[in-house]
């Protein structure tokens, strides 16, 4: 199950698109659990990158991966995500699409992140590129690419 949570009071969360990119993802890689999706500001973002990876910026998005078993459901729990909300619409006007695109980009980049993929080096980089742009292809958003800073 992918759970869609905002911190953001004034927006409309659009979670049916955020659960799909989600399942999408997990469908492409093989893989079922559990994922929260948490939706917020530029300043939470900024807090949890310095607290837990010592970079005191903003982002645009941060996966915490968990190997965690539902006791209730006995699914396993992969983690969370974070998407910053005001980030996401930057991202999206600079690269000329929807927010709709850009959140399920960011979703299917956290998503993978939470299986174990990374960018670091190059050949990891286009290992998770590869993917990410073959589940972005299945959602019919081809053309959107991750913005590097």
């Amino acid at each position: 199950m992918i759970f869609v949570e905002s911190e953001l009071q004034d927006r409309e969360v659009p979670a049916e698109l955020i659960e799909r990119a989600a399942q999408v993802a997990l469908a492409h890689e093989s893989v079922s659990g559990d994922i929260t999706v948490l939706l917020a500001d530029n300043p939470r973002l900024q807090e949890l990158n310095r607290d837990y990876l010592g970079i005191d910026a903003p982002t645009d998005v941060l996966s915490f991966p968990a190997s965690e078993t539902d006791p209730e459901t006995g699914a396993p729990y992969l983690g969370d995500i974070l998407i910053s909300i005001p980030r996401a619409e930057e991202q999206a006007q600079s690269g000329g699409h929807p927010l709709e695109a850009e959140l399920q980009l960011l979703v299917v980049h956290g998503v993978l992140h939470l299986l174990g993929y990374d960018h670091a080096d190059a050949k990891e980089k286009a290992k998770m590129w590869k993917s990410q742009a073959e589940i972005l292809e299945s959602l019919g958003l081809s053309g959107i690419v991750i913005q590097e800073s």
